[in-house]
C-alpha cells in the first residue's frame, strides 16, 4: 500500500511538472507580445501560492490555484498588441477589449480536460466580492476561491509595478488601498489573512520594480 502511494505521488509530481512546463511555454509566448506581462505572471503566481498556503489550501487544490495564477493573463494573447503595449491610459473601448481576456483565457484552457478547473479560476479572476466585476458579475463565495486569491495578488503586483502612464504605489500605499477594498473588491477573510501576514508576504514575494 505504501509503495502504491509513493508511486502515485511520483506520478502526480511528474504530471504537474509537465503541466508547469507547458504553462511556462504559453507564458513565454504571451510575454513576447506584452511587455508588462514580463515577470508579472510569475510574481502573481508566487504570491498566490504563498497566500493559498497561509489559508490552509493543500495538495491538488493548491497546485490548481498556483497554475491558474501563472496563467491568469493568458487570454491577453487574443488582445491586439496596440492595446497591450499602449503607453497612455486606455479609453473605454480599449478597456472593453482588455476585459475580454478572462473569457479568451478560459476558452484556451478549457480545451484541455485536465485544465478545466484551472480554466474556471482564470475566467473569474476579475470578479469582485460586491458583484461589480467581470465577466459574470459573480459575488461573494460564488466566485471560486482561487479566483478570489488571485484577484488580491494581481492587484498588489499591478499597484506596485511601474507603468508608462503612472508611477507605482509604495508597499504601504498599496496596503492601504487593499484594505479600503475589503468587502468591496476583495474577500474579507482573505484580506484579513493578507493583512495579518503582510510583512511576511512582502518579504517572500514582493519583487516588483519600484
Amino acid at each position: 500500500m505504501i509503495k502504491n502511494m509513493i508511486s502515485e505521488n511520483i506520478f502526480n509530481w511528474k504530471k504537474n511538472e509537465v503541466y508547469h512546463d507547458i504553462i511556462d511555454s504559453l507564458i513565454a509566448a504571451l510575454e513576447a507580445k506584452d511587455n508588462y506581462t514580463k515577470g508579472h505572471s510569475q510574481r502573481v503566481a508566487d504570491m498566490t501560492y504563498y497566500v493559498a498556503k497561509l489559508l490552509g489550501i493543500r495538495r491538488q487544490s493548491l497546485e490548481d490555484i498556483h497554475m491558474a495564477a501563472h496563467m491568469h493573463d493568458i487570454g491577453k494573447i487574443g488582445v491586439p498588441d496596440i492595446i497591450l503595449n499602449k503607453t497612455t491610459p486606455l479609453n473605454s473601448s480599449e478597456w472593453n477589449t482588455i476585459r475580454t481576456h478572462p473569457q479568451i483565457g478560459y476558452d484556451i484552457l478549457f480545451k484541455s480536460r485536465r485544465l478545466n478547473n484551472i480554466a474556471k479560476i482564470v475566467l473569474h479572476h476579475h470578479e469582485r466580492w460586491d458583484g461589480e466585476g467581470y465577466p459574470s458579475r459573480l459575488c461573494a463565495e460564488d466566485i471560486p476561491l482561487g479566483s478570489r486569491i488571485i484577484a488580491i495578488c494581481d492587484s498588489i503586483d499591478a499597484m506596485t509595478s511601474k507603468r508608462p502612464y503612472r508611477e507605482p504605489l509604495t508597499v504601504n500605499e498599496c496596503r492601504i488601498e487593499i484594505l479600503k477594498n475589503e468587502g468591496k473588491m476583495f474577500d474579507p477573510e482573505i484580506i484579513k489573512c493578507v493583512d495579518k501576514n503582510w510583512e511576511r508576504i512582502m518579504a517572500e514575494c514582493f519583487t516588483a520594480v519600484q
